[in-house]
């Protein structure tokens, strides 16, 4: 019922910009906080590092916006630089996120090599090309995941000594995405 009275709203946003004849000028951007995971993976809320509930919709609509999916990683905050880019406005240099244009426009495939999460002092996530770890720092349990070849993250490869390498890598990743964010959490894998 709440996504029928959603659908509707949005319906009557989009009829009230035809009719006043702004729509051909107007960017609509549809977003969301994090997903819950309703049961997935044993957890209930969204605090948690799994992409039902980090990876949120992200869709853009407006003049010249080609309708495509687009499966490749990006943060939610590069909302405001996209929509400072779309106004032609500068974006401030103290803003760490990107814009989405170049990627809208066909010009960039990624502009992104990892994806940094966190939540609380209990998680962090890296994302790098096609894989993803997930680290419990109380616990000091890291998951391994191959989205490409398990994109409902059910096949934990963390102890599998097939992808060793691969989680040093990660690790590896996680660390430096972390300084770079200045995350304050010590951590200790």
């Amino acid at each position: 019922a709440i996504i029928t009275h959603m659908d509707h709203q949005i319906g009557r946003i989009l009829d009230s910009l035809k009719a006043s004849g702004k729509a051909e000028n107007t960017y609509v951007i549809f977003t969301a906080d994090h997903g819950l995971a309703v049961g997935h993976h044993g957890f209930i809320g969204k605090q948690n590092m799994y992409d039902h509930s980090v990876r949120v919709p992200f869709m853009i609509a407006g003049p010249g916006i080609k309708a495509e999916k687009n499966s490749r990683p990006i943060y939610l905050q590069d909302a405001m630089p996209t929509t400072l880019d779309l106004a032609g406005v500068k974006k401030p240099s103290h803003v760490d996120f990107k814009s989405l244009v170049p990627q809208l426009k066909g010009q960039e495939q990624a502009h992104y090599n990892e994806i940094y999460s966190c939540y609380m002092d209990y998680q962090r996530m890296v994302v790098k090309g096609d894989y993803k770890l997930i680290y419990y720092n109380k616990l000091k349990v890291s998951r391994l995941f191959n989205l490409k070849n398990d994109p409902m993250e059910m096949n934990d490869l963390a102890n599998d000594q097939l992808y060793a390498e691969k989680l040093i890598e990660m690790k590896k990743a996680l660390l430096k995405l972390q300084k770079e964010v200045k995350d304050p959490l010590p951590i200790k894998f």
